[in-house]
């Protein structure tokens, strides 16, 4: 790691010759694979762009330019060329972000890893130089995969407008998201891959044409004067060409000399120009090389020299869907799948393998996967469209306007729901339960084992007048949680003794969250303080039953993994007011603030949300509770 340890900065790159480049790339390949191999993130992405972002780095002076990273999962090569080395704590609580994080480095310029925005960025970021008068570049590095959403072409369509503001885009083409690209846009640039450059051909004809007497020279002006005729014949790159895009490329982005130059050429243009380089994801990894499924896009702890896992896990949330999926599917011919570009990270694979012809694998495209359920429930079919919960965020227009006001049965299985830890802010799902309060006619399942994952997602794809969500963890699912009894909808999961009155508290339990809460309850018991445990499975509409039920206790405790901001808790407090129930209410879940990565246990730690810090706040309520009825008493008696 000679090289390596002595890179403090980009500049740091100049001094170096073409063959310690080289070097120099091999050594990041070999750092990566070590460090990600202890702590676990996307080493694919990343082996996969090491030549490119060493170009980037010594063609342009960040943090002057800006270089934008679209997603941001393949940023670990940036991090080291700018200074950040230690790893060893990467994604963990204190260490390095999985992303880019403007709180690391004035390196880093956006953090939202979310795909497809970089474009946007890019965009304004230019308009903004045009309007200050700065001369400064700014150059956005986007994958094939992402350029298949919707919100890049419309930042395509703005970009290309002015031809002479600089920008420049860097394709990243791998032929990959998490899989491998699909689609109309993966089909060109797949041509563009494997069609001989007009460069070339050019070049050659030129070569040839002058050494024709008489003719030759003015044939081959001619032929230059219709280059955009004979560019589409020989390499299709009219299309970005078309939109008012400089194209270059391909270019082998593995080959540094090669990147420089078409960097150099699009720094130097004063236009919107793009350059398109091919990369292969996981390159120098020969475990990575070899996973068909992703390439080692994300990876937990593994043997760096096979790339197996170190341990294995038991079932997650995700396995026990993708099974049911696969359950239903011989069930139900009506009932097809619908992922956006995660096929495996969502358990759909399983599911596309046996039922090829009823799986849409639409791209980095939430808003069109939704509409297009939609179609494909007024069509007569049942769609499920799996997705991460952060990733519904950007189809919720659609869901409201296209699928809710058109009472569409379409069901939305939401992964990756509530606190996921490692990845950071943009990665937690703790925002669709309070999207989704608002939306006419939905309903909403949290399901608190994988026993009620099958049974609520069978109950979810009966509906067929109305969106239906399910929504689950990220990881492990624990042991079943029984159920004592059934009040109308709802599961109780513990109740006091038959010999107490009124209970104090009645425990509202949503989803994962119900081994936590009979925890509480336990704790609770040992204060003197009696608790009925209720898991209302559908926690919208919140259940008829619900207000009769807390009526009879003396205050309601809802629990959640999402936002308290208008979340379950806010729900079921509207449910009592409306039903003139006046019963003390207090919510916990996730403060309305954006989480730094750390482990879910210590998030929840970190806000407060585990069975003793919500036991000694609910303690104290009851405790003034008490308090406030004696007062009372003793009122009355004086009176």
């Amino acid at each position: 790691m000679a090289l390596l340890t002595g890179i403090r900065g980009p500049r740091d790159l100049d001094r170096l010759s073409p063959e310690q480049l080289e070097t120099l790339a091999e050594e990041i390949r070999t750092f990566l694979v070590d460090a990600v191999a202890k702590t676990g993130g996307h080493l694919g992405p990343n082996l996969g762009v090491v030549e490119l972002t060493i170009a980037l780095h010594r063609v342009f002076e960040s943090p002057a330019d800006r270089i934008l990273w679209d997603t941001g999962h393949q940023s670990y090569v940036h991090k080291l060329l700018t200074g950040r080395r230690d790893f060893s704590k990467l994604r963990a609580r204190g260490g390095l972000s999985g992303y880019p994080s403007r709180a690391e480095s004035e390196h880093d310029v956006i953090e939202n890893s979310h795909a497809s925005t970089v474009l946007g960025w890019a965009d304004g970021l230019a308009k903004a130089n045009e309007v200050r008068g700065a001369g400064d570049h700014v150059v956005a590095v986007i994958g094939d995969g992402a350029l298949t959403g919707g919100m890049a072409w419309e930042a395509l369509n703005n970009i290309a407008a002015a031809k002479d503001r600089p920008l420049v885009i860097v394709v990243n083409d791998n032929e990959r998201s998490y899989s491998p690209t699909i689609g109309g846009l993966a089909n060109h640039l797949a041509t563009l891959r494997t069609t001989d450059g007009y460069e070339r051909f050019l070049a050659r004809g030129k070569d040839m044409l002058n050494r024709t007497p008489v003719v030759g020279r003015p044939l081959y002006e001619t032929l230059h004067g219709a280059k955009k005729g004979l560019k589409d014949f020989i390499a299709p790159q009219g299309m970005f060409e078309d939109l008012g895009l400089k194209y270059v490329g391909p270019i082998d982005g593995h080959d540094i000399a090669a990147v420089e130059s078409a960097l150099q050429r699009a720094k130097r243009f004063g236009g919107p120009v793009l350059v398109h380089c091919l990369t292969e994801k996981g390159r120098g990894y020969q475990p990575a090389r070899q996973d068909e499924a992703d390439q080692f896009h994300a990876v937990p702890v593994i043997h760096p020299d096979t790339g197996l896992p170190v341990k294995s896990s038991g079932a997650d949330w995700t396995s026990v869907f993708g099974e049911e999926m696969v359950k239903l599917g011989r069930e139900r011919e009506d009932i097809v799948a619908i992922t956006a570009a995660m096929m495996r990270p969502v358990g759909l694979h399983a599911f596309a393998q046996e039922f090829p012809g009823r799986v849409y694998d639409v791209g980095i495209a939430e808003q069109h996967g939704a509409v297009s359920a939609a179609g494909l429930a007024t069509g007569g079919l049942h769609p499920v469209f799996a997705v991460y919960a952060t990733f519904l965020n950007r189809a919720f227009d659609q869901l409201l306007m296209d699928v809710a006001l058109h009472k569409c049965g379409v069901t939305f299985v939401l992964d990756r729901a509530g606190i996921t830890g490692s990845d950071g802010a943009s990665h937690n799902g703790m925002w669709d339960m309070s999207l989704l309060q608002c939306v006419p006619g939905l309903r909403l399942a949290a399901p608190r084992d994988a026993d009620q994952v099958r049974a609520q997602l069978r109950e979810a794809v009966e509906v067929d007048d109305a969106p239906t969500v399910v929504r689950y963890s990220k990881g492990a699912v624990g042991p079943a949680v029984p159920a004592l009894r059934r009040v109308g909808g709802m599961d109780v999961l513990r109740e006091p003794a038959a010999e107490v009155r009124r209970p104090d508290v009645l425990l509202v339990s949503v989803g994962a969250l119900a081994p936590m809460c009979l925890e509480i309850a336990d704790l609770l018991d040992k204060q003197g303080i009696s608790a009925t445990v209720v898991d209302p499975r559908w926690v919208k509409p919140v259940d008829e039953s619900l207000p009769p039920l807390a009526e009879q206790h003396r205050v309601v405790v809802t629990v959640e993994d999402n936002s308290r901001a208008g979340g379950v808790g806010s729900a079921v407090a509207q449910a009592l007011r409306d039903a003139g129930v006046d019963v003390p209410l207090r919510d916990f879940g996730i403060p309305e603030r954006f989480l730094d990565h750390a482990t879910r246990q210590e998030i929840m730690t970190e806000i407060g949300l585990t069975a003793p810090d919500i036991a000694r706040q609910v303690t104290g309520l009851v405790a003034r509770l008490d308090g406030r009825f004696d007062a009372e008493r003793a009122q009355v008696a004086r009176d």
